[in-house]
């Protein structure tokens, strides 16, 4: 045997730090934690300080986790989609004008009906109307502006923040003419909520948000290219215009079907797409798709359980969402402008 055999030191074992630090630079162990983390958050909104019957308290809750599960998948999933379409980390759906779009919907029909026809309305078919008029306005902006031969993707932001101002402004004049009985009507509805869904429409909409994930499965790779840019893209043969248009199609039907579901949540894609990139500790879709829907149910059931633990149900989860929401969003534009 060789002198140098002999001399050389045997492997050192792998100390504890050193595995953990090699289990975390994986990205599948850190979703795996994710979920870990994400059932023990369910099982005790679940079933920690149950009141009256046990059955009908978990039937409750778990619409509301479930409600919980589309929305954060919706959201996230899509938030993630816009940012690699857009090349943009700051912008979200929302500034298309979906939010103020639902909400002069929902003006609209007050305005013009009344709050006791609102309240009467069937709640299938008012969902069915607002995905409905909320898609088709997506998709026409959409074809507009990005269909013709002088595309243009910052044209088509510009036009959905003017429009989402203009919708905006449009629905606080109606407003202010309203009965303060209809305005309270309808206050309560412009606020997301995500307690006592109604099944069916829970149902509905997690068949659209399912049918989204499933459409974008295949074009996980291709969102991966679409991350070097338009040019770097196109010159790896992806055909740019129908792949952009398709994802805008899917980004618009999960969230109008989750707008419509549980109202609008401005920040809320935001912080979950920004947190998942972080913690997904890469680029690739495969991870951070999964990571953004993971981290938005977590953030709603932990901000759940904070505002029945600590406040005795004294706020609204929405409200929640916008604070933090409206932190994280100042921090990202300081963040950037300081670089």
């Amino acid at each position: 045997m060789p002198t140098e055999t002999l001399l050389r030191p045997a492997a050192a074992p792998a100390t504890a730090p050193s595995l953990i630090v090699r289990l975390w630079a994986k990205p599948a162990n850190r979703i795996v934690l994710l979920v870990v983390v994400i059932v023990g958050l369910a099982a005790a909104y679940l079933f920690t300080d149950i009141p009256g019957s046990v059955l009908f308290a978990l039937k409750i809750r778990g619409l509301t986790v479930g409600a919980m599960l589309v929305v954060a998948t919706a959201v996230g999933v899509s938030t993630v989609v816009f940012h690699t379409i857009t090349q943009n980390r700051i912008l979200t759906p929302s500034i298309m004008g979906f939010d103020s779009f639902y909400m002069l919907i929902s003006t609209l029909i007050v305005f013009f009906l009344g709050s006791s026809a609102f309240l009467k309305a069937d709640q299938i078919t008012l969902w069915v109307v607002q995905v409905v008029v909320m898609i088709a306005f997506s998709v026409l902006l959409f074809t507009w502006l990005f269909g013709g031969k002088r595309r243009s993707l910052h044209l088509m932001l510009l036009v959905g923040i003017v429009l989402g101002t203009f919708f905006r402004g449009f629905t606080e004049w109606m407003q202010r003419m309203l009965d303060p009985l209809d305005f309270q009507v309808l206050s309560d509805a412009m606020f997301a909520s995500l307690t006592r869904p109604d099944p069916t429409l829970l149902t509905f909409t997690a068949v659209l948000v399912g049918l989204g994930v499933i459409a974008v499965i295949p074009l996980v790779r291709t969102l991966d290219v679409l991350t070097l840019g338009e040019a770097a893209a196109v010159g790896l043969g992806v055909n740019h215009k129908r792949t952009v248009m398709m994802l805008f199609t899917i980004v618009s039907v999960m969230i109008a079907a989750s707008t419509a579901l549980a109202g609008p949540i401005l920040f809320f894609g935001l912080i979950v797409a920004n947190l998942a990139y972080s913690y997904a500790g890469t680029f690739r879709h495969t991870w951070t798709l999964p990571a953004a829907a993971l981290i938005g149910v977590g953030f709603l059931l932990l901000a759940q359980l904070i505002l029945e633990k600590l406040f005795g149900f004294g706020g609204s989860l929405s409200m929640v969402i916008e604070f933090a929401g409206g932190l994280f969003f100042l921090y990202l534009v300081l963040r950037k402008g300081a670089r």
